[in-house]
């Protein structure tokens, strides 16, 4: 169900997924936030994108009298690292893989952040916690009963977070973008890790085995619409293991309808270069 609330128009939609668990879509990339709520106490995954969603998003938690307690970034990429003081100086955690990770490509990954979502604090980008352990339960303040599952798909110590039957999955398992792999930051081709594409086959097992574990039906993109029920979650990896197949054997790229839009294109054909070409 939909619970729209605007006040000055400063306010973003929470779409209720599951029992404490909300869902806000960005207006660009059907970039998706979630916020993770027990007795009032509210996690914060990945709260991009504009520095007005960022406050308006603050706006409606604050309106149901919820209190922020922790944020987490799901990965180390510009638009899922951002913050606002709105939001409360409260730890943002991350895997130290991820952590990293950022740290050596700071300043790239600020003027991306800078050019296409002006306006936010860079004292507050990429302020990250690292998780004490790779994996397993989400430390306190987190609500309880938040666990992560870590890889190294599409970035480097990418996180899942798994509660309440979701699996926020982070950029992966999306109905708008194939898997994108880790070709290096900015597309720098010669600090990509040895085995991208191995990385993210191994990554789809390990989720797959989470939800499996979990009893997960509800699945939440970092970009694009949510899965529900278990037959649509196993859509979501059939259609990207197969895609990494068609990128080995080079099958037919109007197989896969996500690759009609024309920023998915153009990264397509970059992975494929890279397959192809090595660095």
């Amino acid at each position: 169900m939909n619970d729209v609330t605007a006040v000055g128009g400063r306010m973003r939609d929470l779409r209720h997924v599951a029992d404490g668990v909300w869902v806000a879509t960005a207006r660009i990339w059907t970039s998706n936030s979630v916020v993770v709520v027990d007795d009032g106490a509210a996690l914060v995954v990945d709260p991009g994108i504009t520095r007005d969603e960022v406050d308006a998003l603050s706006a409606a938690i604050d309106a149901r009298g919820w209190h922020v307690t922790a944020g987490l970034a799901t990965h180390p990429h510009w638009d899922h690292v951002l913050w606002s003081p709105a939001l409360g100086d409260v730890p943002r955690f991350a895997s130290s893989h991820a952590i990293d990770a950022l740290a050596g490509d700071a300043d790239r990954a600020w003027a991306e952040a800078a050019a296409a979502a002006p306006g936010h604090d860079r004292s507050l980008f990429g302020v990250l916690t690292a998780m004490a352990a790779p994996g397993g339960a989400l430390p306190p303040p987190a609500p309880p009963a938040c666990r992560v599952v870590v890889h190294d798909a599409h970035a480097p110590g990418h996180a899942a977070l798994v509660t309440r039957g979701v699996l926020v999955a982070g950029d992966m398992l999306s109905d708008a973008e194939v898997p994108l792999l880790d070709i290096g930051p900015g597309g720098d081709t010669s600090r990509a890790p040895a085995d991208p594409l191995g990385d993210y086959a191994r990554a789809l097992d390990l989720l797959e085995r989470a939800v499996e574990a979990y009893d997960v039906d509800v699945l939440v993109p970092g970009h694009g619409t949510p899965a529900f029920g278990r037959d649509a979650i196993r859509g979501r990896f059939t259609a990207d293991r197969a895609y990494l197949r068609s990128l080995v054997t080079g099958g037919p790229d109007a197989a896969d309808p996500r690759l009609a839009d024309p920023w998915v294109a153009r990264e397509h054909t970059a992975q494929r270069a890279f397959l192809r070409e090595g660095r």
